[in-house]
């Protein structure tokens, strides 16, 4: 063979082999929760720490070494300590970044180019972040978590926190597309204020009119977009009425819901508005995603309002925390929304019930750890003794930091929101949902979805949220019980609604909301995720 032919043959071979690895699929899930991942690196270098603390202070690139996951390796991997405030030089553990495809773009796992190792700084529990995300996770595009033994030239290093990168793969399983405007809020924007710009406003999405001050307090991770940030931030302050045109306001006041609920501080709802990613899909409305959650549970305790919390301030913290604050619009400005402020207490009653109410969140936990008490007590570097992190969900850990144990805060804070005026009101019952099929021995078919709720009187209206074939953007249309809207009989509590297909399609996708006096409910309840569907051919069997 010549060389010219053995080049093309290798070409060949390597290049399908790099499909092949691209499109390998693993034969386990990496953010199994049931199973403690295992990460071996291994560095030429036997002085790996010292370059590691080196290139945090003064190169951007990585290490290069060789990464052994689960038992599969990764040949040329980058790797660099993680973290900006939890990051300490010389310290026996520090949080890990490995890019696989630091050199080989098609080294993936799962889709992903990079493993995310948090050491879950001020969480005796080591259950903070795990237990959060998937809490999170039920309500919004949340990032995955579970628990990594890691090994370094083949010395164990430490137990930490395996955390789904918020990267091309995320964004298009979540929002079907991955190259629109993309922002991480700048967790350092204190430190270097341009002149004219508000100081230390971080990610609170005040408006600014120079587009210098945002780059000050946004990371930009696409490749464009700092003019739709600024639309966004002009008409959340300015133009509120608007807001839905470019904001995704349900799952803004699910992650606005869910941090209060949890006393997740180090975040927007915070003193710094911190930790959350904003991502324009493809309907041109933002979509906030939380991040670093290893200060939930009332670990991080200020809300910018003055000094830290004590025990008794975090348990009754205000659902309607900075409802008036003008430096938080996210919140002040929907909150001012009678509707939108409904709906977010209904979201924050919606989480407590299906999590803290019934003891679930405490059985979680307990579950996590036990899967990870051996490495936990064996890693070296970790500051927390095996009492700590035994006493973590009952017990104050520590004099100075006081992180309150898990249960010990949140079992309090059940009851505080449970007899709370503004939560503890019952939404509308939604039941018997359903589409009129066609009846037995009728001569022609059925050709608009007739769809019906079962209510009751206090019910002040009712919608319905629609799309044909799956796709595209929601539709609306109100819901009535007057006797006339294939509701039966006026005023019994049924609410109906009739849908005619426009152009042809023969499915629809559903999901509806009944609104009273206090709360809002949904059907499906994890609407989020699921919705009704009715199919015409189905319907005239």
């Amino acid at each position: 063979m010549n060389k010219y032919l053995l080049g093309i043959f290798l070409i060949l071979v390597f290049g399908c082999q790099g499909i092949i690895a691209q499109n390998e699929k693993p034969d386990y899930d990496f953010f199994d929760t049931k199973r403690v991942q295992e990460v071996w690196l291994t560095f030429e270098q036997d002085n790996w720490q010292h370059l590691l603390d080196s290139l945090r202070y003064n190169g951007a690139n990585s290490l290069i070494g060789t990464a052994e996951v689960n038992g599969k390796t990764y040949e040329n991997v980058g790797v660099r300590w993680r973290g900006t405030r939890s990051f300490t030089p010389g310290s026996a553990r520090n949080g890990l970044n490995i890019k696989l495809d630091y050199i080989n773009r098609s080294q993936k796992i799962e889709g992903h180019g990079a493993i995310k190792l948090s050491k879950a700084l001020r969480d005796p529990s080591m259950v903070r972040e795990v237990l959060s995300y998937e809490i999170a996770g039920k309500y919004m595009p949340t990032p995955r978590a579970n628990h990594a033994r890691v090994y370094i030239n083949k010395v164990f290093y430490g137990l930490f926190v395996n955390i789904e990168a918020i990267d091309d793969t995320f964004l298009t399983k979540n929002f079907g597309s991955a190259d629109n405007p993309f922002f991480k809020a700048n967790q350092n924007a204190d430190t270097d204020t341009p002149a004219g710009c508000k100081k230390g406003i971080f990610g609170s999405l005040e408006y600014e009119s120079g587009v210098n001050c945002y780059l000050n307090n946004f990371e930009i991770e696409s490749e464009d977009g700092w003019d739709e940030l600024i639309k966004l931030t002009k008409i959340l302050n300015q133009k509120t009425d608007n807001i839905e045109s470019i904001l995704n306001v349900d799952r803004t006041l699910w992650m606005l819901a869910f941090n209060n609920v949890v006393a997740n501080l180090s975040s927007y709802s915070g003193k710094n508005s911190v930790n959350f990613y904003l991502y324009q899909d493809d309907n041109g409305q933002f979509n906030p995603i939380v991040w670093d959650m290893n200060l939930s549970f009332g670990s991080y305790k200020n809300t910018g309002d003055g000094s830290d919390l004590d025990s008794k301030q975090m348990i009754e913290l205000d659902p309607l925390l900075h409802a008036n604050n003008p430096y938080k619009p996210l919140i002040s400005k929907l909150l001012a929304n009678d509707f939108y402020q409904k709906l977010y207490l209904s979201h924050v009653r919606e989480i407590m019930r299906e999590n803290f109410y019934n003891g679930n969140y405490e059985e979680r936990a307990k579950a996590l750890q036990s899967l990870i008490r051996n490495d936990f007590v064996r890693d070296e570097g970790q500051r927390y003794t095996g009492e700590d992190f035994d006493g973590s969900l009952t017990k104050t850990t520590g004099k100075r930091s006081k992180i309150p144990g898990i249960v010990q805060l949140m079992s309090k804070r059940a009851k505080f929101l449970n007899s709370h005026p503004q939560v503890m009101a019952v939404p509308p019952p939604l039941k018997e949902v359903g589409v009129e099929k066609r009846e037995k021995f009728a001569s022609g078919k059925v050709a608009s979805f007739k769809i019906r709720a079962k209510s009751d009187r206090y019910t002040k209206r009712a919608k319905i949220m629609y799309r044909f074939g799956g796709t595209g953007e929601f539709m609306e249309k109100d819901m009535a019980d007057d006797g006339k809207s294939n509701d039966g009989v006026a005023d019994d509590g049924i609410f109906g609604v009739t849908i005619v297909p426009t152009g042809g399609e023969t499915m629809i996708e559903y999901y509806i909301w009944a609104e009273n006096a206090s709360m809002i409910s949904f059907s499906p309840a994890n609407y989020m995720w699921e919705k009704h569907t009715a199919n015409l051919a189905e319907m005239n069997k």
